[in-house]
């Protein structure tokens, strides 16, 4: 026979069921919490530990350290993961989730990322007029991107040679180039020449190149500085590497994940006013591995940088009429 429970049978089997369900929902709680954690495989467009990598570098530790739980950043190398001008595709297609990369190595996905070496403004301004806005628009309509922070600014670009000039004429100068500047030494009348990284050292040893061009920052993770001369004193445009996020990755986080993803951009943004000292640095550093410096002159300086932003902006208008005039009411003064 069966017999029903007493009233203190009923609470004790009450108790029981809630003692049950609270270490369940505690269960699911932390397998909750455990599975909102989401892990991004994240490579960089230069080696490891060098200048354009080292922001990078400090963002992911960054990531890592205050974003248990939530997210966490597999760094997985520089260019012997991914080579290279291989990044923008990798990031696009979502081979990896993050990249840190210049648009001038994926200019053939998105033209109108050369133009943002011809920036005047801060990231910091950038973000408050709109410019950010506007950039992961188009960004993420032709490239499957959002471009979540720049992790260098306010470094310039420099003309280094082997042969003395004393105007800005470049005529009869062979010049390793980038897309960067390519347009740029063409309209002062140099021949280029286009080779990896890694030949540059050869051809400046060979006298294949006169020169080149390049940050004032970063010749020394190369080598160059040993087969280096010159450096014209007039340097121009600004550094452009950003952080990209493959929309396969972005559309996957939760709010939570992009606020503190973006929060980390924008700390990271923070680095570059250490720049100034930096670039700075740079230059007593190549003045004392016997690099010299060549001045046009104040009239010609002033000549030489102005020619540079007028050929660089005809070339992103002529890139991308659509795009091209809007940036450059964006992120110019």
């Amino acid at each position: 026979m069966q017999t029903r429970p007493t009233r203190g049978g009923h609470a004790l089997i009450l108790l029981r069921i809630l003692a049950a369900s609270a270490c369940f929902v505690e269960i699911l709680g932390a397998g909750a919490a455990h599975a909102q954690e989401v892990t991004l495989r994240a490579v960089s467009s230069f080696a490891e530990g060098t200048t354009f990598s080292k922001n990078f570098e400090r963002f992911v530790q960054k990531v890592n350290a205050e974003g248990k739980g939530l997210v966490q950043i597999n760094y997985i190398g520089g260019p012997k993961a991914v080579p290279p001008f291989e990044v923008g595709n990798a990031v696009k297609s979502g081979v990896v989730d993050v990249a840190n990369v210049t648009g001038a190595f994926y200019t053939t996905l998105l033209p109108e990322a050369d133009a943002l070496k011809l920036n005047t403004i801060s990231a910091a301004e950038m973000r408050k007029n709109g410019a950010y806005d506007y950039i992961n628009k188009l960004w993420s309509e032709k490239m499957n991107v959002q471009y979540l922070a720049r992790s260098m600014d306010h470094m310039p670009f420099c003309l280094y040679l082997n042969k003395k000039i004393d105007k800005p004429d470049l005529t009869g100068l062979k010049l390793r180039i980038t897309p960067v500047y390519r347009d740029f030494f063409q309209a002062l009348g140099a021949t280029i020449v286009q080779t990896a990284p890694g030949e540059v050292y050869t051809a400046l040893d060979r006298g294949v190149v006169d020169g080149y061009g390049w940050p004032i920052s970063g010749i020394f993770d190369l080598g160059w500085h040993e087969k280096t001369k010159y450096r014209v004193s007039a340097c121009f445009y600004n550094v452009e590497v950003g952080v990209l996020v493959s929309n396969n990755a972005w559309n996957k986080l939760n709010d939570k994940q992009r606020e503190f993803l973006t929060r980390m951009g924008v700390w990271m943004e923070g680095l570059s006013a250490e720049m100034p000292a930096h670039n700075a640095g740079e230059a007593k550093r190549q003045a004392a591995a016997g690099i010299q410096v060549i001045d046009f002159g104040e009239q010609d300086r002033a000549s030489f940088v102005a020619r540079a932003y007028e050929v660089g902006w005809a070339s992103a208008v002529k890139q991308s009429p659509q795009h091209g005039p809007k940036l450059k009411s964006l992120i110019t003064r």
